[in-house]
């Protein structure tokens, strides 16, 4: 599973003119599934996401979690985190999961930071065309992979 995860003052999701999540400080997640993916994965993310260190303290050192500062998560499946170009210059999702494999395990994940936060974790909409808009706060912008664990 990975995770790139971006800092932000706000962000928010819209699918056919509609907007279909947001929030004001917090990070965005653009979540991508693998098919060897599954519970674990998403209990060592939610952690890792939960316990990172990116938002400034009072002395502006990058020393609170989202959970510390009480900041917002707004999740987005972006099965694209797993193109490949080896062969030519056409992406291949070849390694992204299936979405009857990938939905559940980003309904699992989203389920699972929402009871970590204590609050609703808004998403965009699975598999549709999605335009996210967002202002980068930093910026600060984090790969996360959890079969690298980093």
């Amino acid at each position: 599973m990975r995770v790139l995860v971006q800092r932000v003052r706000q962000a928010s999701v819209t699918v056919e003119g509609r907007v279909t999540g947001e929030i004001g400080s917090g990070l965005l997640l653009l979540v991508g599934i693998e098919e060897e993916d599954g519970a674990e994965d998403i209990t060592w993310l939610t952690r890792k996401l939960s316990q990172l260190r990116i938002f400034n303290d009072e002395a502006g050192v990058m020393n609170r979690s989202v959970l510390d500062c009480g900041g917002e998560v707004l999740a987005v499946s972006q099965f694209t985190l797993f193109a490949s170009t080896k062969k030519g210059n056409r992406p291949s999702y070849s390694r992204a999961a299936r979405p009857e494999r990938s939905r559940p395990l980003f309904d699992q994940f989203v389920a699972a930071m929402a009871e970590t936060l204590g609050k609703p974790v808004p998403t965009g909409v699975f598999g549709a065309d999605m335009q996210v808009a967002l202002v980068n706060d930093g910026p600060v912008t984090i790969w996360l992979d959890s079969k690298t664990m980093e």
